[in-house]
């Protein structure tokens, strides 16, 4: 079978890049991936460190091993949710239903997709200037999560399939044994890739810019927006 590459400008593979949790099998060419993971290094990072690297997983007994990992994570993760939709009957829950539907198949088939794509991070490399604040630190990712945005929006030029996970991040000395990744470097990211068993991309939904952006002081709304 054959798949074609989509061209379409920025604006649009924005506003149509979908979370795609059913991948084929097939390979994906490798001048595609080639041209992924090109992407992903243009990304911008702090001081051009780039203090990332990525390992694309192709390896069927590599792949095995990691969708048991995932499927444990994802029960894990979901029995609230599945336990919370059962309770009740309306456009939500049918709408989380559809989620979680999607999120079953990638956790039993994550072994058959064509490559995962691991993204590491090395915090020695990073400049992280919230790690002293009374909260959560996120500013280290701002020199790695760019280049995972970049990978996925190539994605949707390339008419691939592919979806950010973060589960694995919870079994990540596995992984790193599995992988023979240093000890120095941990995990962030983790996306399959291959094209979609279904349409695949297309129109999303998100809040519009008006509730997310304020002028000046929080709460003041944007001019003209």
């Amino acid at each position: 079978m054959e798949f074609e590459r989509v061209d379409m400008e920025l604006y649009e593979a924005m506003s149509t890049l979908r979370a795609v949790r059913r991948l084929r099998s097939d390979p994906v060419p490798d001048e595609v991936l080639e041209r992924v993971l090109q992407a992903a290094a243009w990304a911008p990072s702090g001081g051009n460190v780039q203090p990332f690297r990525i390992l694309a997983v192709k390896s069927a007994e590599k792949l095995n091993s990691i969708q048991k990992w995932y499927r444990e994570e994802w029960d894990r993760y979901i029995k609230p949710q599945r336990q919370k939709g059962s309770a009740e009957n309306n456009d939500a829950a049918a709408s989380a239903n559809k989620i979680i539907k999607a999120g079953d198949y990638l956790a039993n088939h994550l072994a058959e997709v064509p490559v995962l794509l691991v993204f590491c991070f090395n915090p020695e490399h990073m400049a992280i200037t919230d790690a002293e604040l009374d909260r959560p630190s996120v500013v280290g990712g701002g020199s790695v999560y760019t280049a995972v945005q970049n990978v996925m929006l190539a994605c949707r030029q390339e008419g691939l399939g592919c979806v950010l996970t973060t589960l694995l991040c919870h079994r990540e000395q596995a992984i790193k044994q599995l992988l023979e990744i240093p000890e120095a470097w941990g995990t962030c990211a983790h996306i399959p890739i291959g094209y979609p068993v279904l349409r695949g991309h297309g129109p999303i939904s998100r809040r519009p810019v008006a509730k997310l952006v304020f002028e000046n002081s929080w709460g003041q709304p944007m001019g003209k927006l």
